[in-house]
């Protein structure tokens, strides 16, 4: 690019793991300049800790190998390196109590982070002077300079193109969509609550199986599913019970956790619940979104959870935020032209939603297979195996060089032919998942 080239100023608002992600990749391109608005003061502890699955891996590699090495250096080794390890995936009650029905995420060297860590590892590649905390957007507004961003404390900020990566509360998601479209906010169709504590692993060790503090099982029932993830190089763990169609008291409470509710699943469940139990401090109410129709309007996109949050229960929600952030950086790395910013946009949406959105349906349908609810296959444990293995294979085993370079052939397909975005097509009525 020549020295004198005007490079095209990127907003980036949200500095999770999309954002950070994204930001990573953009800082080494010539052609752009970007600044990243991130809405809280610091970052905490939060959420049930990751063990990304092998296409998280594949997208951290395309964006750079050192966003990848970040998340091994952050993480905790389930295993050895050559050691293929696994989320196991276990009924808890009924007559096939203590078979295993999945091995989900597999891969050598799997390891689990918590969130926290990842975002200070990824923060350690992003120039700190690009990087504004207490920043939480306000309004949007666009014209032919750009777009213009205020926040909620009377600043704003100009640039020619926004990337909201502002969660699943999103007010980008609000403006590309629609304050009042059907899909703008996030849905609790099963009524999911997640009943969550995190304990240190010593004292994990003393009142659960010391197996679980080193592994990342899921104990299966329909009364509600369990998990526990390490954290903190192992010093830590996170243990929940994800309960579908938890009743809400009209202070808007959930119920308290009732171990007894559980005295028919395994011994090893039972210890984890009455564990939780003790403390839910850390739970939260679970949600997502139903389909939006775009990702993007005029110079505005959406990506990660501000454009496709889903159930945890696929373990693949930071794993598609990835996968937008490898999209994005790819097609902007030939984007010279503000004229050129809606084809790039047009060509993430098109190449990016079908797959994301596919995944959010998934994580549906896995919480309901976890529950117990799903056509009977907790009956059947060659079904469940069966379902868990296609799914497995469409989220590990996608090809994610070719999603770029798909989209990256729309993209100059659009330039080549002097058009200042691809066109895009009314979008198909999409069923609402309920």
């Amino acid at each position: 690019m020549a020295e004198n080239a005007k490079k095209i100023n990127i907003a980036i608002c949200g500095g999770g793991i999309a954002g950070l992600a994204l930001a990573a990749g953009l800082k080494k391109k010539d052609n752009i300049d970007f600044h990243v608005y991130e809405s809280v003061p610091e970052y905490k502890d939060v959420g049930a800790g990751l063990a990304l699955h092998m296409n998280a891996i594949k997208a951290m590699t395309l964006i750079g190998p050192e966003v990848r090495q970040v998340y091994f250096d952050k993480a905790l080794d389930l295993g050895e390196e050559d050691q293929v390890m696994s989320t196991e995936v276990i009924l808890a009650q009924g007559p096939n109590q203590g078979e295993l029905v999945a091995e989900l995420g597999k891969a050598k060297g799997r390891k689990t982070v918590s969130r926290a860590d990842l975002l200070d590892g990824l923060m350690e590649l992003v120039p700190k002077e690009k990087v504004t905390f207490g920043k939480r957007l306000d309004s949007i507004e666009e014209n032919d300079e750009g777009v213009r961003i205020r926040f909620k404390d009377g600043s704003d900020a100009r640039a020619d193109c926004l990337i909201g990566a502002d969660g699943i509360h999103s007010v980008t998601r609000s403006y590309i969509l629609g304050p009042d479209h059907p899909a703008t906010e996030p849905k609790n169709h099963d009524g999911w609550q997640i009943y969550r504590t995190m304990v240190s692993s010593e004292y994990a060790r003393q009142h659960i199986n010391p197996k679980w503090t080193q592994t990342v099982p899921i104990l299966l029932g329909p009364r509600g599913h369990i998990n526990c993830i390490p954290l903190n190089k192992g010093t830590r763990l996170s243990a929940g019970v994800a309960v579908r169609g938890a009743k809400f008291e009209t202070s808007g409470k959930a119920p308290d956790l009732d171990p007894a509710l559980y005295s028919d699943y395994s011994d090893d469940a039972q210890r984890i619940v009455k564990m939780v139990a003790r403390d839910t401090s850390a739970s939260w109410t679970a949600a997502d979104h139903d389909h939006a129709p775009t990702y993007f309007k005029g110079k505005v996109a959406m990506m990660g959870d501000a454009a496709h949050a889903s159930m945890p229960f696929a373990g693949n929600g930071a794993a598609q935020a990835l996968e937008d952030a490898a999209v994005l950086d790819y097609l902007f790395s030939k984007v010279t032209d503000t004229a050129q910013i809606e084809a790039a946009f047009s060509a993430y949406d098109t190449t990016r939603r079908p797959r994301s959105q596919e995944v959010v349906d998934l994580a549906r349908k896995f919480g309901r297979v976890y529950a117990y609810a799903e056509d009977g296959m907790h009956n059947d444990p060659t079904k469940m195996k069966q379902f868990f293995a296609g799914a497995a294979a469409f989220t590990n085993n996608a090809d994610l060089q070719k999603q770029n370079d798909d989209a990256m052939g729309l993209f100059e397909s659009a330039v080549k032919g002097g058009a200042d975005g691809v066109e895009v097509k009314e979008a198909d009525p999409i069923e609402v998942v309920a």
